[in-house]
């Protein structure tokens, strides 16, 4: 098993990315820290990993605020006293033209998308710092790269992550921890269950297709990283 005796911390682990990441970082030998707002969710990828050999801990979290976050990473280490591994999986969306758009709905992307991803990074940081090692992976989005019609406000989230992402890399490299990003292309989530007109789910990439890559972020051998990765369906959607 790569992650052997390795931690990680998922968050976002409820559903979708989050949970099909989560299931795999166990399957190869992390213990796994779930975080995610709905309990009763979290429990359920428990018992997913734990019936498949592997260790887990869920500790209900909200991104959103500092507290609540500072508390997961300090159960963290308080639990298994490391983090190897964070994922930023969490994220929401809310799709509408700019001209019918509400602010409310771009202050809930930027607090979730952007501005938990960076409360999460900077909770685990003094401890990968201290053992220097550690993997951070942002889950981002292609939009990115191509432009959607009408997710102005979850791509300047994603656009957000990235740029954050990017610059923390180069910060964080004199200190042995590597930080990547995964731009995923359409992937068949809840995420997409608030698209009028989206593309047709067969055509998208699967959540544990997505896990794949964050693996191989994961299991690089510490002289190598992976910052940046585009993953698309192969039919040439987004």
């Amino acid at each position: 098993m790569k992650l052997a005796g390795q931690v990680a911390v998922v968050i976002g682990a409820g559903r979708g990315i989050g949970r099909a990441i989560a299931g795999a970082l166990g399957r190869e030998g992390a213990a796994v820290v779930l975080a995610a707002r709905s309990g009763p969710e979290l429990h359920g990828v428990v018992r997913e990993i734990e019936q498949a050999g592997g260790r887990a801990l869920a500790v209900p979290t909200d991104v959103r605020q500092e507290g609540s976050v500072e508390a997961l990473a300090r159960r963290a280490l308080a639990e298994w006293r490391q983090v190897d591994i964070l994922v930023n999986a969490a994220g929401v969306a809310t799709f509408a033209p700019v001209t019918d758009s509400k602010l409310d709905d771009w202050d809930q992307m930027l607090a979730v998308n952007l501005r938990g991803a960076v409360l999460c990074c900077r909770a685990v940081l003094p401890a990968m710092i201290g053992r220097r090692r550690g993997t951070i992976i942002n889950v981002g989005s292609v939009v990115t790269s191509r432009s959607l019609l009408g997710s102005a406000a979850y791509t300047a989230s994603k656009y957000g992550l990235l740029g954050f992402s990017r610059v923390l890399a180069e910060e964080m490299r004199p200190h042995g921890v590597r930080v990547g990003v995964i731009s995923a292309g359409a992937t068949d989530t809840p995420l997409w269950d608030a698209m009028p007109g989206a593309p047709a789910r067969e055509r998208m990439l699967r959540a544990d297709q997505v896990a794949e890559a964050a693996l191989l972020m994961a299991g690089l051998g510490p002289n190598a990283t992976l910052e940046e990765v585009t993953l698309l369906p192969a039919g040439g959607i987004l």
